[in-house]
């Protein structure tokens, strides 16, 4: 073989091996590294068999549509969450999976095609085993902000993800209440009444369950206090008071949220919260990490940021142990996009010198050959 072809040879086989690093075996090793949080040892139970429910939470897919981005954009971004997820299924094997809205991108604007074909490339990318419940919430990017919200729009949602404006899941005795967030305007718009009634009727279960009765018409057996899964933020003023590793870069930190836009409003965080009385709300929308105090009781939100490259360089997911009268949390950090772009740029600029220089030897040790 001659000496160019086979520094060719070498500098492709590098090649190969560093793409095989950067979009495979980096999820791996990145991701092992975080693992499920333990209970206290002294944590209460409430019954001699009682179980864990290991859940993994994500928010912000938004998988791109034929209007933003481009086709490599769209390849890189989905490729990005595809190897998370899957990498983070395999590695945690969880009971079920949250995800907290905005899964699409244009879908409050795609045509029927376009959203079929969604639901396609998010059952294919977000894969979960049988045994694994995978449960959705809206988000504003999926069916559009409060103002443009159509019958039409919102079925469509709630067809193909199966995901109503409320919905009541109890996992081993955890209570999880998804609430669709552009639902809490108050305002009697056909979404918020029956949001409103459903939530009026779970208050009223859970207060009963509260109070150790038998309670009649109820599919709920014990009480719980709830976690509350939505994708807006409960209302704040600003991420200012966020510190965390993957929170929101200054200055934007110090940004005024906008009621309604940004987050819930006040008055329906108010309502929400003396409603369904939460232990944990889990939360999305911002892009960025956030863990605070509730307004009112003693649980706390925590704010998933996005898990798309396309929103943020240093995405995460979360982690979560419950039990009904418990729960411990893990924030698992991912791959930085910066850091794959680094490992791609000095890594062929590695090659590439590399193979020039073994290229010079074995041309160095020809011409010796032949003196």
């Amino acid at each position: 073989m001659k000496p160019i072809t086979l520094a060719i040879f070498k500098f492709i086989c590098g090649l190969v091996c560093l793409m095989i690093f950067c979009e495979w075996l980096i999820y791996y090793l990145v991701l092992n590294q975080c693992d499920w949080p333990t209970l206290p040892a002294d944590y209460e139970t409430i019954g001699p068999h009682e179980q864990e429910v290991r859940t993994l939470v994500i928010a912000d897919t938004h998988l791109l549509g034929s209007r933003r981005g481009h086709w490599f954009d769209k390849l890189r971004r989905e490729w990005q969450m595809y190897r998370a997820f899957q990498t983070a299924m395999n590695l945690h094997k969880p009971h079920a999976v949250f995800i907290l809205g905005d899964v699409t991108d244009e879908g409050e604007y795609c045509s029927e095609e376009e959203f079929d074909q969604y639901i396609t490339r998010f059952q294919r990318l977000f894969s979960v085993p049988a045994k694994t419940r995978l449960h959705v919430v809206a988000g504003n990017h999926d069916i559009g902000f409060h103002y443009r919200i159509t019958p039409y729009l919102n079925q469509r949602f709630v067809k193909g993800f199966n995901s109503s404006a409320v919905q009541v899941i109890t996992i081993r005795g955890n209570h999880f209440i998804l609430v669709n967030s552009m639902a809490l305007q108050g305002d009697g718009c056909f979404l918020c009444k029956s949001a409103e009634l459903q939530l009026g009727e779970i208050e009223k279960t859970l207060k009963c369950l509260k109070t150790k009765r038998i309670c009649s018409n109820n599919t709920l057996k014990i009480y719980s206090p709830p976690i509350l899964m939505l994708h807006y933020p409960l209302y704040r003023e600003s991420d200012k008071d966020c510190n965390e590793p993957d929170e929101a870069p200054f200055p934007l930190k110090t940004q005024k949220y906008r009621e309604g836009w940004d987050c819930l409003s006040e008055g329906s965080t108010y309502q929400l919260l003396k409603q369904i009385e939460p232990r944990l709300v889990l939360s999305g929308h911002s892009h960025h990490g956030c863990v605070r105090n509730l307004s009112i009781g003693n649980g706390i939100e925590i704010t998933i940021s996005s898990f798309n490259w396309r929103n943020k360089n240093n995405p995460s997911y979360g982690l979560f142990v419950f039990t009904p009268v418990n729960y411990a949390f893990s924030k698992c950090l991912m791959p930085q996009e910066s850091t794959t772009i680094y490992f791609y740029v000095f890594g062929t600029c590695f090659l590439i010198l590399w193979s020039a220089y073994t290229l010079y030897c074995q041309n160095r040790k020809r011409k010796f050959k032949y003196h």
